[in-house]
């Protein structure tokens, strides 16, 4: 078996993917020697043959552009103050209990306040953990851990495993975890109809639009992520995530006790999460659900993409308020560019897709929102339809 020619054959037909995750790839390719099974026969044909090879290269090209332009570049005044704005908040909402107390409106603005922290850090957190601030993936890892553990109180390599799925298979049934709902919705076309073929009703699928209200946006972060990265932690024996994670509790209770005690510490802490998770879960499904969810189709890395993920209207407000997710398809596209770029890399991306007759959807904020209820109520529908006559 030739090495060389596998390692060659594995770059080609994922060489988007790979190039996509990785800010160094050639230190990376160090790491496939022991994966090196073998070497398909010369006239083997891949999965992936009915790729456009002349979008594909124009996709690389466009890549190669964005390099010359130095949009992987990031900027530390950047991030700097996007870290610091985060710690203002923190620090803020220690100064508003210490000198106004413990009064409702006082606590219902302290906890606005903490959300908002949140919020922003896992915006922060996401940068690095896609290594777009610093050239060395170990300075991002490093910082990573930071901002996901001490000033969230969760875990990097928890995040790691769950996200890098999603980005490689967006929206592919058993491949990205995010579209894996347990039995509680169906999503997309395909999935409903097999459901309702099959007679599978573990709930009332065609009002899977009204309990969304109930059970995903409340639920999600202070509640399902709370217990699997738990869970996690301690099963996979991540010790350095989890000493990081008792930080933030730690330092939480530290300045919430003197003023609240333990149980009103506790219960500000899992109101914070509730409505954490409230902007969590909308801002982050906005840009996914509406879109096609289905079984892998072994699209181009740009294809695969698109039909997975739109964008939001830009704005500052936008920008601030998703952490540049309304850039979806430029993240997608280049998870490792610092998301300041986004705005000036997204031009040569519509265009290229205009080129090939790709779909590059846009729409504004509160559409996006609407049409996260109105892509569950219609695979409801389509659940349901099955269920009664197929």
């Amino acid at each position: 078996l030739s090495e060389g020619g596998a390692q060659g054959l594995f770059l080609f037909l994922l060489q988007d993917a790979f190039q996509a995750f990785h800010i160094n790839p050639s230190l990376v390719q160090k790491f496939l020697k022991p994966l090196l099974i073998g070497e398909l026969a010369p006239g083997e044909p891949s999965q992936d043959r009915d790729k456009n090879s002349q979008l594909v290269e124009d996709f690389r090209t466009l890549r190669k552009t964005a390099e010359d332009m130095n949009l992987f570049r990031a900027s530390p005044l950047f991030f700097s103050l996007y870290l610091a704005h985060i710690i203002a908040m923190e620090a803020l909402a220690w100064l508003m209990v210490s000198y106004f107390g413990t009064g409702w409106i006082t606590t219902l603005i302290l906890a606005c306040i903490l959300t908002t922290s949140q919020a922003q850090a896992g915006w922060l957190q996401h940068d690095f953990g896609h290594l777009s601030v610093f050239k060395k993936s170990s300075w991002n890892h490093i910082v990573h851990k930071f901002v996901i553990g001490h000033l969230k109180g969760a875990s990097a390599n928890w995040w790691n495993h769950r996200h890098f799925q999603h980005h490689a298979k967006p929206n592919i049934f058993q491949k990205d975890p995010d579209v894996n709902m347990l039995h509680i919705f169906v999503l997309g076309e395909s999935q409903p109809i097999e459901y309702g073929k099959k007679k599978l009703k573990y709930l009332p699928y065609n009002h899977q639009h009204e309990y969304f209200f109930l059970i995903f946006p409340p639920l999600l972060i202070p509640v399902y992520f709370q217990i699997q990265i738990i869970s996690t932690m301690i099963k996979r024996r991540f010790w350095a995530d989890l000493a990081w994670a008792i930080s933030y509790y730690m330092r939480y209770f530290i300045t919430y006790i003197p003023f609240y005690g333990i149980l009103g510490s506790l219960s500000l802490l899992t109101f914070v999460r509730f409505l954490e998770s409230h902007w969590f879960v909308w801002v982050t499904q906005m840009n996914h659900i509406p879109m096609e969810i289905d079984c892998e189709k072994h699209k181009d890395w740009l294809s695969s993409q698109l039909a997975a993920t739109c964008n939001i209207e830009q704005s500052f407000f936008n920008d601030w308020f998703t952490g540049h997710l309304n850039f979806q398809i430029e993240h997608h596209l280049f998870p490792t560019m610092p998301r300041h770029n986004f705005w000036k890399i997204k031009p040569l991306v519509k265009s290229l897709c205009a080129k090939y007759g790709v779909q590059y959807e846009e729409k504004p904020l509160g559409k996006a929102f609407v049409d996260i209820v109105g892509s569950l109520k219609k695979s409801g529908d389509l659940w349901l339809d099955a269920y009664l006559h197929k």
